[in-house]
């Protein structure tokens, strides 16, 4: 897409949140028509908020399990891009209100241990590993702005930051059991709402993570040491309805919590 028309879009979509209106697909002159041109629109909607919202700190990765896939009409996953100012620890206190529709995904985030090269070799679940030195449990903060999911552009979600509204993790754990056969559970104010699997995540976690360091390296991006990753969620998105604390527990990784207040 050519610049002036991806700024042009970006401008349109911030606009948007600003004015906290529905989320909707980008109508023309700005809807983009190949994911490249979402991803361009993506990229400076997302210049747009660094000033309040900080530097890149890392990434998202969604859309990681086939019946999402089909549901949003694509065949791969979807990125978005993490700042630093949304980044939160075990026991924040987030507030509803300052999101469109807030979504809670519960989540594996791993830590980057290491710059990856960028090549046109794809990255898997194997050669990615050296380059990691942490996993967590983590909780992702989505907007999807009241979204009419019957008519959903995958390629507006992802020019809009693919819904990104911040994370919220535990401490990094060093060491970590197999990942793909570990279990997830998630709770609020202490009741069970649902669990997962971390082959639940694309067979394994760090396939996503490969997908997304073979997918930034298509357009000449890379990531970075210290840089976290969300993998994907392990079960369906959470749309809290009123004030609670919500869990996610990780067997022999973590625990993360966030407090929702109105």
């Amino acid at each position: 897409m050519e610049d002036i028309a991806a700024r042009r879009a970006a401008d349109a979509l911030l606009a948007a949140h600003e004015s906290n209106l529905r989320f909707k697909p980008l109508g023309p002159p700005h809807r983009p028509a190949t994911i490249s041109d979402a991803y361009d629109i993506q990229d400076r909607y997302v210049a747009l908020l660094r000033d309040k919202h900080g530097d890149v700190v890392g990434y998202k990765v969604g859309l990681t399990s086939a019946p999402m896939q089909v549901f949003c009409g694509i065949d791969h996953p979807i990125a978005g891009i993490v700042l630093a100012r949304r980044v939160h620890q075990s026991g924040a206190t987030i507030r509803r209100s300052d999101f469109g529709r807030l979504g809670l995904e519960f989540e594996i985030a791993v830590r980057i241990k290491s710059d990856v090269p960028i090549t046109g070799t794809a990255w898997t679940a194997e050669t990615i590993r050296p380059h990691i030195d942490g996993v967590c449990a983590a909780i992702e903060l989505v907007d999807d702005r009241s979204a009419d999911y019957t008519n959903l552009d995958v390629l507006s979600l992802v020019a809009d930051n693919s819904w990104n509204g911040g994370i919220v993790l535990s401490e990094f754990a060093t060491r970590w059991p197999d990942l793909e056969s570990v279990l997830g559970r998630a709770a609020k104010d202490q009741v069970a709402i649902g669990e997962g699997h971390g082959r639940d995540i694309l067979g394994h976690p760090f396939n996503s993570v490969g997908w997304l360091a073979s997918e930034l390296a298509s357009r000449g991006a890379g990531l970075k040491a210290g840089q976290v990753v969300m993998t994907g969620s392990v079960m369906k998105t959470v749309f809290p309805a009123e004030e609670a604390i919500y869990g996610f527990e990780i067997s022999k990784i973590g625990r993360v919590e966030v407090v929702l207040r109105n």
